[in-house]
């Protein structure tokens, strides 16, 4: 009875008043969230906080994308202080909608993705394991985000801090690499299709020689059009594209899990802001984000004449 009185409610204030039809929508809104997140969720939040207190071994689960596992690596560098920390992905996991470009195709990572991914994580010391997901016990599982009743049009970085409830320091490098052998000092390029800026171009970067592109070869071609003497090197892993990060001159990219790794490094590094969506952000020193023209090439010369 309750929900029909709501639906007939609904519909008066839709004919006849706009105003309150807006307000009376939000309230229910806002009433369904309270009631999904009690009825499905606060029990899990809590339970995380009683096992980082009373556990000295937690393990995480995500499954992806790259660029939102490598940004947990806040929070593991930072419980691994007090305790053992074993990552599990799932590989596999659908994407539930339609998304263009995906290098995994549809589905969050695949075997190969994860094949690149793991000499990186292997990295990094602070992990005590990095396996795949097979119905391990979990601690944390951090895929709840995408269940949770909130909106994913914050900081991207800050994801697992609402999960886990620690807030790791942003200004602090999370990842170690060793440099490049061979690739140094060089503007380095990794621009997805996905989450381009419509207001700006790169086309006054065809004046310098060392500009090399590290992302796959459709992504090469399509910025090869602005840039003349764009050079393309193909990554045989993302450590590799994580040694050739530590070694740049400086890094340009947009939302991408290339800007998730110079973030990890604090390398000088420029982000290519996504007009619609905010949620990668830059944090610390050495970097830059913009939105226009102006503003990309000023801030280009400022770390490029470092």
């Amino acid at each position: 009875m309750l929900d029909l009185n709501n639906f007939l409610l609904r519909g008066f204030y839709k004919l006849f008043n706009r105003s309150k039809y807006k307000n009376y929508k939000n309230l229910l809104q806002i009433k369904n969230d309270q009631k999904l997140f009690k009825v499905k969720f606060e029990k899990y939040i809590n339970q995380i906080q009683d096992n980082l207190n009373n556990k000295k071994e937690i393990s995480f689960l995500h499954s992806g994308h790259t660029g939102d596992i490598i940004n947990i690596l806040p929070i593991l560098k930072n419980l691994s202080k007090t305790h053992k920390c074993k990552l599990y992905i799932q590989l596999d996991s659908p994407i539930s909608k339609f998304y263009p470009h995906h290098p995994a195709g549809q589905v969050f990572m695949n075997k190969k993705i994860y094949d690149m991914l793991l000499p990186l994580l292997k990295k990094q010391q602070y992990l005590d394991s990095i396996e795949t997901y097979n119905k391990q016990n979990i601690d944390i599982n951090f895929d709840i985000i995408r269940e949770l009743p909130i909106r994913l049009t914050f900081d991207s970085m800050k994801y697992g801090f609402h999960i886990s409830g620690i807030q790791a320091d942003l200004n602090e490098t999370f990842l170690s690499v060793d440099e490049h052998l061979t690739i140094k000092n060089k503007i380095i390029i990794l621009r997805s299709l996905r989450y381009q800026n419509h207001f700006i171009n790169y086309d006054f970067l065809s004046k310098y020689e060392d500009v090399y592109f590290i992302g796959t070869i459709n992504e090469y071609d399509d910025l090869k059009k602005n840039i003349n003497n764009l050079r393309f090197y193909n990554c045989k892993d993302f450590l590799d594209m994580a040694q050739i990060i530590k070694s740049c001159k400086l890094f340009i990219g947009n939302s991408s899990m290339g800007f998730t790794i110079a973030e990890g490094l604090k390398v000088p590094r420029l982000l290519e802001a996504y007009p619609w969506n905010g949620s990668q952000q830059v944090h610390g020193f050495n970097g830059y984000d913009f939105y226009f023209q102006s503003h990309f090439e000023k801030f280009f010369q400022i770390l490029h004449n470092k």
